[in-house]
């Protein structure tokens, strides 16, 4: 966090210097809130839903297996007294295994979900970096800044990438 507030400091102090102090007045700057663009934008918004549709079974699935097992571990408990050695034994055996199993296509679940929500994340950063760029040629930017610690609304063009990411079609 430290260090992209550094580089942005030298970045915008750099471009500032390079202009001279007569141009800086007539310096064009722009901000991105790049967290907001991925939240508020429609194509966002809909990787989103095509992500919980996409891996809302297997989630289910996974949390009633769970169930299930928690249900067996909760019979075997109140079982357990009752139950002759050998059969105690074979049945905690087929818990840990059914546990391992479950804990394994959990860490499956939650690798492909992480995979697919970068695939995503990137579609939507290269298509809102090719509308800022467009911006930033169309308005005569000079410097369009994302991450920064401080902007205030006079700079802040979030809100025209989220429209133009809206308006454009979902192949662009």
């Amino acid at each position: 966090m430290i260090t992209k507030f550094f580089k942005s400091l030298v970045v915008t102090a750099a471009a500032v210097a390079a202009l001279g102090s007569a141009q800086a007045q007539d310096l064009k700057i722009g901000y991105v809130n790049s967290e907001r663009v991925l939240r508020e934008a429609a194509p966002a918004k809909a990787a989103l839903q095509r992500m919980e549709a996409d891996f809302s079974k297997r989630d289910k699935d996974l949390n009633d297996q769970g169930a299930k097992l928690k249900a067996a571990a909760d019979k075997l408990e109140k079982d357990a007294p009752t139950l002759p050695e050998a059969e105690r034994n074979r049945r905690q055996r087929e818990l840990v295994e059914a546990d391992r199993d479950l804990q394994r296509k959990r860490r499956e679940f939650q690798e492909d979900l992480n995979q697919r929500r970068n695939e995503e994340t990137a579609g939507i950063v290269e298509r809102a970096n090719k509308v800022i760029k467009q911006i930033f040629d169309a308005e005569k930017y000079d410097l369009i800044l994302q991450d920064v610690v401080f902007a205030g609304p006079r700079v802040d063009i979030t809100e025209k990438v989220i429209k133009a990411l809206n308006a454009a079609p979902a192949g662009r």
